[in-house]
């Protein structure tokens, strides 16, 4: 993308010293920054009439389709199909949840891996972490992450006994992570806005939030703050996928659970956050304990069959179990309680 990154953003038609001044007020120093802001971003932060702030990201996009770097406004499905066929995947060190997922965790995407506590969500992130380091050919994105973390679970030691398994560096592999620490909901959205310069500047081609509602849950109690805190919830996830696709990065996000008590049959966990986190998100996993192992189930996909399989938590991070064996194909889709209305929590 170095060809776009060198274009500045005050060639743009529209752009003066003032205009220019109040986009960098609020982050935006780069044509990328631009054309993954949205109308509403530029208006609220930025003091921008609706038409200039909608004029100036058609052009930042036109820019970028004219360089090649974002799909035309039309294009034919083979073309589509060859321009699939090159993208990334990062393994995350288990077959079996490699095979799940078709070859691992896709750029231009939005992953989501939802469950209860000690269900493997954050050592799948710590796992993916080390193996987006590997080199293309290895299955890896040979880039940097960036760990956006909201629960203060990342551990350092946990990385350096992965990488020590995995044999490879630990001092490289440390150094390659760029850990931002969250405090709370208004900064997520801060850090989420600024991503676009963190990218660049960090050569990051993995960026995971674990997690992308614990913050909002805690800061907006009650159903009188619901339709606000989907909103926030709404533009963050949204902006997470124009970054992903037009910064060509791959995006996890882990996710936490609610319980329905209203179910007397099966597993009464839910996904939070409601219909905008599991409309926004591109794949959506649901990891539960199964023994000593984890069990991986495709909830949503808009390529990959509906299936489950194993796969365990070790010293190397993720892993196969000993006796593994292929995905189970399920005949119908997972129950339609994942997926249910609004959370009415709290």
């Amino acid at each position: 993308m170095s060809e776009a990154i060198e274009v500045d953003i005050g060639d743009l038609p529209g752009v003066g010293p003032a205009t220019r001044a109040k986009l960098e007020s609020g982050g935006i120093t780069t044509i990328l920054d631009l054309a993954a802001s949205t109308t509403n971003e530029l208006v609220d932060n930025m003091n921008l009439t609706e038409e200039t702030a909608h004029n100036l990201v058609y052009e930042a996009q036109k820019l970028l389709r004219e360089k090649g770097y974002l799909e035309k406004d039309l294009v034919s499905a083979n073309e589509l199909f060859a321009r699939r066929a090159k993208m990334l995947r990062c393994t995350t060190y288990s077959a079996n949840l490699d095979d799940l997922l078709a070859g691992g965790i896709e750029t231009q995407s939005v992953t989501e891996f939802y469950g209860e506590f000690g269900s493997g969500k954050t050592q799948i992130c710590h796992t993916l972490c080390v193996s987006a380091q590997l080199p293309v050919d290895q299955h890896g994105l040979e880039g940097s992450a960036l760990y956006i973390d909201t629960e203060s679970t990342f551990r350092p030691e946990r990385i350096a006994q992965i990488a020590r398994a995995r044999d490879q560096d630990i001092e490289s592999v440390l150094n390659n992570i760029h850990i931002a620490k969250i405090y709370n909901a208004s900064h997520l959205e801060l850090i989420v806005r600024a991503m676009g310069g963190l990218i660049q500047q960090n050569n990051v081609r993995l960026v995971i939030v674990d997690s992308i509602i614990s913050l909002h849950r805690a800061e907006f109690v009650g159903r009188g703050t619901l339709s606000e805190r989907q909103q926030k919830l709404n533009a963050i996830m949204h902006r997470l996928k124009r970054v992903a696709e037009i910064y060509n990065v791959a995006v996890v996000i882990t996710n936490q659970v609610q319980s329905t008590p209203d179910t007397f049959f099966g597993d009464p966990t839910k996904a939070a956050g409601g219909n905008i986190i599991g409309h926004a998100s591109t794949y959506r996993i649901y990891l539960r304990k199964a023994g000593q192992e984890r069990k991986a189930i495709m909830i949503d996909s808009p390529m990959h069959p509906y299936g489950d399989t194993n796969f365990m938590v070790v010293e190397g991070g993720i892993t196969d179990p000993p006796d593994k064996k292929p995905i189970k194909i399920l005949k119908n889709p997972p129950s339609s309680k994942h997926l249910e209305k609004e959370d009415e929590e709290e």
